[in-house]
């Protein structure tokens, strides 16, 4: 799990582990999920990837 930083800094440090993305080709978004429930969560409108996820391969 990401850690928060100094108090008020207002961001994290590291990746958020228990979930990952992946990129739809055929819509052109990239797709966030849940590593342990295997349900998609969100999906980003913007074509750039979500922050601090861990990028699945393939």
């Amino acid at each position: 799990m990401a850690t928060n930083g100094k108090l008020g800094d207002s961001r994290r440090h590291g990746a958020v582990k228990d979930r990952s993305e992946t990129f739809n080709r055929e819509k052109e978004q990239w797709v966030k999920g849940a590593a342990q429930t295997g349900k998609f969560m969100d999906v980003k409108q913007d074509g750039l990837s979500f922050k601090r996820t861990i990028e699945e391969k393939g």
